[in-house]
């Protein structure tokens, strides 16, 4: 199993039934294809949709079908379109039970970066800042770490923020880590995984649970 996989699935044993839940871009989509059984999920795209189903199949992708990043989607029975005015009511409106999106830094305040990097063109920030300050529980499902190595969570977000405060859970392919008055609290660990290595890839102080958990 891919950390990717890992992540999306871990996720979604989060959802109850009746949940509605904005997937972002990226990571976060792949959990749609995780739903455990016996339970409806609603999941949201800004753009205008309710019940966004998996990925599709490559030669069953449907161009007029999207996401709000552009990325082909299928429509679940019922699902339902709307203009982007209404969507975005449902968001401020604390609509959405959960929120997913990736992030390319989070500090140990709950503080998150996901929306530019300077000096790089960029074609706007989306609908993230309204997503991290709306929905009921921000989750962020990320890769513990960049491409270079250096670490996405952090004491102090270096990068323009997306939003202050408003992170609850962070979860990678290394482990899940809950923001508490506190701090950062390493609750589950991944397989294979031991703590040393968690803390040597995070930049931020991480306070271990004395219930840590296997992620599985």
């Amino acid at each position: 199993m891919s950390g990717k996989e890992q992540i999306a699935r871990r996720i979604a044993r989060e959802f109850r039934d009746g949940f509605y839940v904005n997937l972002g871009i990226g990571l976060p989509t792949l959990i749609a294809a995780y739903v455990p059984a016996g339970i409806e999920v609603v999941f949201q795209s800004e753009n205008g949709m309710l019940g966004v189903g998996p990925p599709p199949v490559e030669e069953n992708e449907d161009p007029d079908l999207i996401n709000a990043g552009k990325q082909p989607v299928t429509e679940l029975k019922g699902a339902s379109f709307f203009a982007s005015d209404e969507s975005f009511a449902m968001i401020r409106g604390g609509h959405m039970d959960m929120s997913i999106l990736g992030a390319m830094q989070v500090d140990e305040r709950g503080s998150l970066a996901n929306w530019t990097i300077p000096g790089k063109m960029v074609k706007g920030m989306g609908g993230a800042m309204d997503l991290v300050a709306g929905a009921r529980r921000v989750v962020v499902a990320m890769e513990h770490t960049a491409k270079d190595g250096s670490p996405k969570i952090v004491a102090e977000c270096t990068l323009p923020l997306t939003g202050v405060g408003v992170v609850h859970d962070i979860v990678t392919e290394l482990g899940w880590i809950k923001v508490t008055p506190e701090g950062l609290v390493l609750t589950e660990i991944a397989d294979g995984v031991d703590v040393d290595e968690v803390k040597r890839r995070t930049g931020a102080r991480l306070i271990v649970s004395p219930e840590l958990r296997a992620m599985g």
